[in-house]
């Protein structure tokens, strides 16, 4: 198993569950302490990654792509430079590095699951997080098309689609107060995720031999409120 971006949040967590069944796990990450150092935004060290983790490691049969960044700005006042550096850590570099993987699979021959992190931000409209919206838009569009290219080759490709989850790309604000009351007030099962939560799922994809191409929302039902608040259930109080 490899974790790509495994040395903090979401990654973490799923490092942590597989290493709790003892499971031998691989950490592509640029912070903490990784197996293997790899910024995904540069395809060279991408390569060298991979051949790293082949040379020490093996070809893996499950690879988790965790790695990302938060970003918000209004479509008007968003700067070119930070619209490419969202899509080229969000999007450019999860496809790379599946890309680079499911190549080393395929060259030996090993069936294999690829689990991205996508986010429900793909599919619900969030105002001033316009480029973090499209990078995991694509990034789920890239996801079932890598599943139909691959499936011949016995790699499984899906991806996970967190909602708003306690991790480091929150920042200092509040959760009892501000806008993230607010969200655990419009989440139907009450209160943020947590990266465990997230890892679950990570986990149960991998496992499910009989799915892929698909896009599992795993956000406590945060996806499934709607704007018009017509009964005013989740207005301020």
């Amino acid at each position: 198993m490899i974790v790509v971006g495994g040395a903090s949040g979401i990654g973490l967590a799923v490092v942590e569950r597989y290493r709790a069944t003892g499971t031998n796990v691989v950490v592509w990450d640029v912070t903490g302490d990784p197996d293997v150092e790899c910024d995904i935004a540069d395809p060279a060290q991408i390569d060298a990654a991979t051949a790293a983790t082949v040379e020490r490691f093996g070809v893996p049969g499950e690879v988790t792509v965790t790695a990302g960044i938060g970003h918000s700005a209004m479509l008007l006042t968003l700067d070119p430079d930070e619209w490419d550096r969202v899509i080229a850590i969000n999007t450019r570099g999860p496809w790379l590095v599946m890309r680079s993987l499911a190549a080393a699979m395929i060259e030996a021959g090993t069936p294999g699951s690829i689990v991205a992190t996508s986010s429900i931000s793909a599919h619900v409209i969030d105002r001033g997080m316009g480029a973090y919206c499209a990078s995991k838009a694509a990034l789920s569009t890239l996801v079932q098309i890598a599943a139909m290219e691959w499936a011949p080759k016995g790699i499984r490709v899906n991806a996970v689609g967190p909602g708003v989850t306690q991790t480091a790309m929150l920042g200092r604000a509040p959760v009892d107060s501000g806008w993230l009351a607010a969200v655990q007030q419009r989440t139907a099962l009450g209160r943020l995720g947590q990266p465990a939560d997230i890892a679950e799922v990570v986990t149960g994809l991998h496992a499910m031999a009989w799915v892929t191409g698909q896009i599992i929302d795993c956000d406590g039902g945060l996806s499934l409120y709607s704007p018009i608040d017509s009964f005013g259930e989740h207005q301020p109080r």
